[in-house]
């Protein structure tokens, strides 16, 4: 279990490196928080922790984009917030991506919840009272 508030931005860098390391046979995350949490701020940190320059934006209405390593290793990031319906998950071809072996960052999940591998680890983003952030990640 990974558990961290988080007081600042700056200390997204920190928190995304504890969480890769923490967790590092594990290739499928699904990022969990209300709407403004930080989930893709998140995401990009991670990005970076993972050797990604790539520019690192939602893929709301793409619903996938693909960053790469500087070793051209392949980064999936999801967004399903706007996902009509689970078969658009499916025409995206979602198993060639999740079980590609490659890192996979699911923003929305619970779109498609009966899609989700067993294995995966879910981290949750909660907006406490002061503002600040508290990040908690688990296997499942």
């Amino acid at each position: 279990m990974y558990s961290k508030k988080i007081n600042s931005l700056d200390e997204l860098k920190v928190a995304a490196k504890e969480l890769i390391t923490g967790f590092s046979d594990d290739r499928v995350f699904a990022f969990y928080g209300k709407m403004g949490a930080g989930k893709t701020t998140f995401i990009q940190s991670i990005c970076r922790a993972l050797g990604s320059d790539d520019n690192v934006t939602s893929p709301t209405f793409a619903l996938i984009n693909e960053y790469n390593t500087a070793n051209l290793d392949s980064i999936f990031h999801f967004d399903f917030y706007r996902i009509k319906d689970i078969e658009e998950a499916y025409d995206l071809g979602y198993e060639d991506y999740i079980y590609s072996g490659s890192y996979c960052l699911i923003e929305w999940p619970e779109m498609i919840e009966s899609l989700l591998p067993e294995k995966m680890v879910e981290v949750k983003i909660e907006v406490q009272e002061d503002d600040t952030r508290l990040i908690t990640a688990q296997e499942i």
